[in-house]
């Protein structure tokens, strides 16, 4: 028997990717916007699809957003949930797919669970991570890591099904974490207490991208900067100099042997790295 599920979307502007969003839904589920931006549009399309409205009043991050709603949550009765980000549409009877596959008595030990995702080009997009660590960081640098998958494992959190009993378990998001890597530190704290992350490939999504902002840059630096605090967190200050120093010569001898684009990219993540990610995230982060 699957639970019932109640969906949270974490808006910033962008009200024309969050009203395909929630379009998708009908009224077929009980859906929270928590909208960081206090838009006036947002809050219109949020209405206009009788969803419940939470205003955070400033851009407080991701996590912090979905705490917002989960606060409301956890006081009522038994709901799965459902974090879909606003870039994502996902229709109700993929969401059946993906409730009951977490209530598959074999999947009792499963806090977390992501569909498919199909990009806005038709491609397939890797749900599936190893944690990031300071060994895994260097063995991507000397060029082995591009596909390696460990034994532990998260998935990525655009659409994401938390399990009802894993979240009073593992508790709320870290909100140190402003964008990226949230999800990837409560998979790590679920994991702790015995819990573990699966992907449902009988069920997908469509996952347009950009949600958090128009600029590849600014994400770039962002999802470093979670990536920055999630080591700091788990692998302390001699594990971050490790994972730093594997990111700068990675990104370094890209740069060398790279031609364009490409390139340029891979310079500017060196850099990024040689001034720390947080430290250039912070003017971004509203």
């Amino acid at each position: 028997m699957t639970c019932p599920v109640h969906v949270v979307v974490v808006a910033y502007h962008a009200a024309d990717q969050l009203d395909r969003c929630l379009a998708a839904f009908g009224d077929a589920v009980e859906v929270t916007v928590v909208d960081n931006s206090s838009s006036a549009a947002v809050h219109a399309v949020a209405l206009r699809h009788g969803a419940t409205l939470l205003d955070a009043g400033r851009n407080i991050g991701f996590g912090a957003g979905v705490n917002l709603a989960l606060r409301t949550i956890v006081t009522g009765p038994p709901r799965d949930v459902l974090l879909l980000n606003p870039d994502s549409v996902f229709a109700p009877q993929e969401l059946q797919v993906l409730a009951e596959y977490l209530r598959l008595s074999r999947n009792d030990h499963v806090a977390a669970v992501s569909p498919r995702l199909i990009g806005s080009d038709g491609s397939h997009e890797r749900v599936e991570w190893p944690f990031p660590t300071p060994w895994g960081a260097w063995v991507e640098a000397i060029g082995l890591g591009s596909r390696r998958q460990g034994r532990r494992t998260f998935v990525v959190g655009a659409v994401m099904l938390l399990r009802w009993e894993a979240i009073l378990e593992v508790g709320l998001f870290d909100e140190r974490f402003f964008l990226y890597a949230e999800e990837t530190d409560w998979q790590r704290r679920a994991l702790a207490l015995g819990w573990t992350s699966a992907v449902c490939t009988e069920a997908r999504a469509r996952h347009e991208g950009a949600g958090t902002s128009q600029d590849p840059r600014r994400r770039e630096t962002l999802f470093h900067a979670g990536q920055e605090t999630y080591v700091r967190k788990w692998h302390g200050r001699a594990g971050w100099v490790v994972y730093r120093s594997a990111s700068c010569v990675g990104a370094a001898g890209r740069a060398v042997l790279l031609t364009g684009e490409r390139r340029s990219a891979a310079a500017r993540r060196a850099h990024l790295y040689l001034r720390g990610p947080r430290r250039c995230a912070q003017p971004l982060r509203d």
